[in-house]
Formats: structure tokens, C-alpha cells, sequence
């Protein structure tokens, strides 16, 4: 029995990827001169939905269709190249990376990896101002297959990522060297964060910092893995390993703003419950990351000069001198004036010491 005969039928759920995608399968058939039509009926998706440009099918059916497509034609690539990919080519992309000491160098070697794949696709990942950025460099025309070549390429890579380290990796940017197609609300689902078009390459920024995480897998966990890859590239990594690092400097770099649960849900991509259940599970909670941030702001604001304690209250969202002083001296052991003339670095030791202040007094 061939493998593709055996994946089970697709579950029902919304309809969300775009008729074109299935379009570009179809003709990854047609070049190969192969017939399409088991695949369409493995994926139940009916040969004369092809012709309506606004339909949608679900992700479960195009991964049904995707993976009875690159094992009958025996290219992962689906067409895209001027080589086939035979079956497997990506999995020795995931494995030639599963050793590396953390994120940065994984990636690197699934570029340097993939130029050995093939020449006509090359992958190149940038450090700049603690952001990184790959980048897709295009070395042939690729013709209507272009817009799913370039979609997939990039959320194999997130999505090999995301597994690798175990974390939701946000992403701070997504461009497309084409223009916005009629199905373009489907591209910020893929890649949640903002979204460009008619940029001058493909390519996705993530926060450098997740590029110094260990991995968190190994080679049976590969192999369960690589028995539904697929997956990786359609469903969204729920859990952040460095969410509260970056919710703490997202309040860091806007004091003035009030930071409520819902807005700072925003400002990461996710939702209010996602970011309670995520700190929780870090040991924290919103309230414990406020008060480190407040503290931070006051310890430096005291240090630098001789500000009136109101000033410097007010500077840290606190109505009044009487309940900054309460909060800080919970934070620190010690009130905001004996603090003044502590040595530097004895805030920093008794951080994690500090319990939650109460909210009341603030504004």
C-alpha cells in the first residue's frame, strides 16, 4: 500500500487556506505529468472546486494534499526547483541541525544544508541591532509556483524552529517580494505579526535572543517528529520560553503606558489568557513583572540625582509618595531614601527577594 493511502481522513475546521495554494499543487502534477486526482480525493477536495479562484479548503486538507503529493511525485519541493527533492530531503535538513549547541547555529546549518539541496533557493540569516533576519534569495524564475514556494520555505524554517527549541518564536516582521494576492488575509494566519508585500525579498526577523536557546529534542523525539512534519508548518507554537523576558522589556521600554493584561496581550501577539497561562507556567505573573519594572525605574531614578521621592512616585505610577514608599520598601527592604546611598549592584541582589505590592495607590 503506498504511504499516502494510509494518512487519516482530513478533520473538519474552518476553511482557510486559499484555492491558489492547492492551484500550485495541481501543477507540480501537471509538470511531472502525473494525474492529481487520488491526492484531490485523498484530501476531499472535489476536482471542480480548482476552478473557483475564492474558494478555501482547510489546513488539514492541504497537508492531506501536500503529503500525498511529495510522496507520489517523490519531491518535497513540490516542483519548485529545477531538481526534484526526493522524499526525505527535509528531514536530513532537521537532523543536520538537531546537534547544534542553540538556535543561531541550527539555522545556519539549515542554510549552508540547503544550498546542497539546491542552488535555485539559497537561505541567509542576518544579526542587526538584536534582530534577526532570514532571508530568501531567489536564483530562478519560479513562475506561478513562486507564492507557495517562497510561503513554505519560510514556515518550514519557523516551524523546524519553534520545534527545535520547544518556544513559540514571535516574529517581528514577514515581507513577500510580490504584491498583496486577493488571498492576502491568509498570510498574517501563517505568520502571525506584521505582514509586507511588494518588499525587495522574501524574508521573516525574529528577536536575536531566542537564537542563543539550546535545543530541547533529540533523536526519538526526531523520529516521532518527522512522522508528521507537515504539521509544523500549519499549526502555531503555542508556549514562548522567553515570554516574560519580552513582556518585562515591552513595559521596560514604555513606562508611561499602564500595561494592562489586555494591552500588553497585544503588543506580544497574543491573547490575555495566553499571556496569564504562559507566566504562570514561568513562575510569575503579570503583577510580579510590573513590580520588577517599577522597581527597576525607581532604583535608577534614585541613583541618578536627588529627585523629590513625589516626583519620582509619580514617575513610576504611584498616586502618592505614602504608597511608593510602602511598595519599595517591600521591593528592597529598605525605604527609597536609605536606599539613595546603598552600593550599586545591591538592587540587583535583592530582586529576587521582593514580593508583590499591592495595587492599591496605583494610578
Amino acid at each position: 500500500m503506498h504511504p499516502a493511502s494510509a494518512a487519516p481522513p482530513p478533520r473538519p475546521e474552518a476553511a482557510l487556506t486559499p484555492m491558489a495554494f492547492v492551484q500550485a499543487v495541481v501543477l507540480a502534477y501537471r509538470r511531472y505529468g502525473a494525474d492529481p486526482s487520488a491526492a484531490l480525493r485523498l484530501a476531499q477536495i472535489a476536482p471542480s472546486e480548482l476552478r473557483l479562484a475564492q474558494a478555501r479548503v482547510s489546513a488539514r486538507q492541504f497537508e492531506a494534499l501536500c503529503r500525498a503529493a511529495m510522496q507520489e511525485l517523490d519531491d518535497e519541493a513540490l516542483g519548485w526547483f529545477s531538481r526534484r527533492l526526493p522524499w526525505g530531503s527535509y528531514g536530513l535538513l532537521c537532523r543536520g541541525s538537531l546537534t547544534a549547541p542553540d538556535l543561531g547555529v541550527a539555522l545556519k546549518r539549515w542554510c549552508r544544508h540547503h544550498r546542497l539541496l539546491t542552488e535555485d533557493l539559497l537561505l541567509h540569516l542576518e544579526l542587526r541591532d538584536g534582530v534577526a533576519t532570514l532571508g530568501i534569495e531567489e536564483r530562478r524564475d519560479f513562475g506561478a509556483l513562486r507564492e507557495l514556494c517562497l510561503v513554505t520555505t519560510l514556515r518550514y524554517v519557523h516551524g523546524y524552529a519553534c520545534w527545535l527549541i520547544d518556544s513559540r518564536i514571535p516574529l517581528l516582521g514577514v515581507e513577500f517580494p510580490f504584491e498583496r494576492p486577493a488571498h492576502g488575509d491568509v498570510h498574517p494566519l501563517l505568520f502571525p505579526g506584521p505582514v509586507r508585500f511588494a518588499a525587495r525579498r522574501a524574508s521573516m526577523s525574529l528577536p536575536a535572543q531566542y537564537l542563543e536557546l539550546a535545543p530541547r529534542r533529540d533523536e526519538r523525539a526526531m523520529q516521532a517528529m518527522l512522522q508528521n512534519a507537515l504539521s509544523l508548518t500549519v499549526l502555531q507554537y503555542r508556549r514562548d520560553r522567553l515570554l516574560a523576558s519580552r513582556a518585562r522589556a515591552c513595559m521596560a521600554a514604555r513606562p508611561d503606558d499602564p500595561h494592562t493584561a489586555s494591552s500588553l496581550a497585544a503588543a506580544l501577539n497574543v491573547s490575555t489568557r495566553t499571556l496569564h497561562r504562559q507566566l504562570r507556567d514561568e513562575g510569575t505573573s503579570l503583577q510580579r513583572l510590573k513590580d520588577a519594572v517599577r522597581f527597576e525605574r525607581a532604583a535608577q531614578l534614585l541613583r541618578q540625582g536627588r529627585q523629590p521621592l513625589k516626583q519620582v512616585a509619580l514617575a513610576v505610577g504611584f498616586a502618592s509618595e505614602k504608597s511608593f514608599t510602602r511598595a519599595f520598601g517591600a521591593w528592597a527592604g529598605r525605604t527609597p531614601g536609605a536606599y539613595r546611598g546603598q552600593a550599586p549592584g545591591e538592587d540587583a541582589r535583592r530582586q529576587g527577594h521582593r514580593g508583590e505590592a499591592g495595587d492599591d495607590g496605583l494610578q
